[in-house]
């Protein structure tokens, strides 16, 4: 077979939706991107206190294993209210903004996206 031919037969490349979760086909796509943005800022805040498992366990009210779950990003114990509300254990204010969806696609639902000040 020619490198033409070996090209003409190549496979198809999709643009993502944004959303890994929703690519993938996985169950509540929204909700577990939101779960791995809030998982993000948490261990950012985690590491930048500079806690030990057990110390975040202490301040969290958490066992350190579930610490370890956290760090790692299995997250089916923890909601997005949850990872919120540990957010808020490490003197954090957590604002929720409302506003018109910034992309003019009407056929999409509007996105939920978290952001850190530092």
């Amino acid at each position: 077979m020619s490198i033409d031919a070996k090209a003409a037969t190549a496979e198809k490349i999709e643009m993502g939706t944004g959303n890994v979760f929703a690519d993938l086909g996985l169950s509540d796509p929204d909700e577990r991107r939101l779960r791995v943005q809030l998982a993000t800022r948490l261990n950012d805040l985690l590491q930048a206190e500079g806690l030990t498992q057990a110390a975040a366990a202490k301040r969290l009210g958490i066992a350190q294993p579930h610490v370890s779950e956290l760090k790692n990003y299995k997250l089916s114990r923890f909601s997005s209210e949850r990872l919120l509300h540990y957010i808020t254990l490490l003197n954090r204010d957590v604002e929720i903004f409302i506003r018109p969806k910034t992309n003019a696609k009407a056929d999409r639902p509007g996105t939920v996206m978290v952001w850190a000040a530092v």
